[in-house]
């Protein structure tokens, strides 16, 4: 089981990047995928949710409006475009597949496989 993202980068605020998490050794249709994001002295945090079966995404409230979480499950990738990003967004993102249902899907540790981060860097 793997997966593996992509996509991160240097951009100016208010620019836009789109992240790509490829999963593989697993059926993604049984899995609900998260992105999480780490800056430097901060605790892992959630950003964005969605059931690849059911395909509801949900959002932290600070990128609400802003990014936009996806599952192109042909090519079992999941996405998330980021736009309008700020300075504060910078932070190394991580996408992580979840096999078991729970209301704390925001929570990193309900969370059985992880990609290996890719930088995001917002210039301000």
């Amino acid at each position: 089981v793997q997966l593996q993202a992509s996509g991160g980068g240097l951009v100016q605020a208010g620019g836009s990047l789109r992240l790509s998490c490829l999963a593989s050794g697993f059926i993604f249709d049984k899995y609900a995928i998260g992105w999480f994001r780490q800056a430097p002295g901060k605790e892992r945090e959630g950003v964005s949710f969605i059931d690849s079966a059911d395909g509801n995404p949900d959002y932290v409230d600070s990128v609400k409006g802003r990014f936009t979480i996806s599952v192109d499950k042909s090519k079992n990738t999941a996405y998330l475009q980021m736009n309008s990003l700020k300075p504060e967004d910078t932070a190394n993102y991580y996408c992580a597949a979840r096999s078991r249902w729970t209301v704390e899907y925001y929570r990193d540790v309900w969370y059985d496989y992880w990609g290996q981060g890719t930088q995001v860097t917002v210039s301000s």
